[in-house]
């Protein structure tokens, strides 16, 4: 399993979304538009789909665990993503860790560079998994690293970045 993830692919160097969005564009560039999604303006919000809610002590209880192991698992296949409550977390250390996350994107272009993604790799500051000129990409930035197993960790990217969000 860990030499999977030592080889987790590579990413093409893609314009910075953040500084797309300080030009004074009149149309999104091409790029950015996926004309396989639905398009069309959402007015009443309250059609949209909820998003999938898991409650982890509910996991672990076993008169709701396959009920909500089910929720999981259709939140997985359907969205690729959920909301996680009751899982221990103090709200504080989450507020503290979005407003550090905050921080280190509203950090000057220069210095968010020294963690741009080395040629051959996916972790540190851009967007991932970009494999050719022509594919559709996220109107995001995004740093991603691998933390844990600490063999696995970057040693050019955690000892760089600002000692709070470090």
């Amino acid at each position: 399993m860990e030499s999977n993830l030592t080889k987790l692919g590579s990413s093409l160097k893609v314009p910075i979304v953040q500084e797309l969005a300080k030009e004074k564009l009149k149309t999104v560039p091409s790029r950015y538009i996926r004309v396989d999604h639905d398009h069309h303006h959402r007015s009443n919000i309250s059609s949209l789909p909820e998003i999938h809610v898991i409650d982890m002590q509910n996991l672990f209880d076993p008169d709701s665990m396959d009920s909500e192991l089910g929720k999981l698992h259709n939140a997985c296949q359907e969205w690729g993503f959920f909301q996680l409550i009751n899982h221990g977390v103090d709200s504080e250390i989450m507020e503290t860790m979005k407003l550090e996350i905050q921080e280190f994107f509203n950090l000057p272009l220069e210095e968010k560079n020294k963690y741009y993604q080395e040629t051959g790799d996916i972790e540190g500051y851009g967007q991932a998994f970009v494999i050719s000129e022509e594919q559709k990409l996220d109107w995001a930035d995004m740093f991603y690293i691998v933390t844990l197993p600490t063999h696995l960790r970057k040693p050019h990217l955690i000892p760089k970045l600002p000692a709070k969000f470090r």
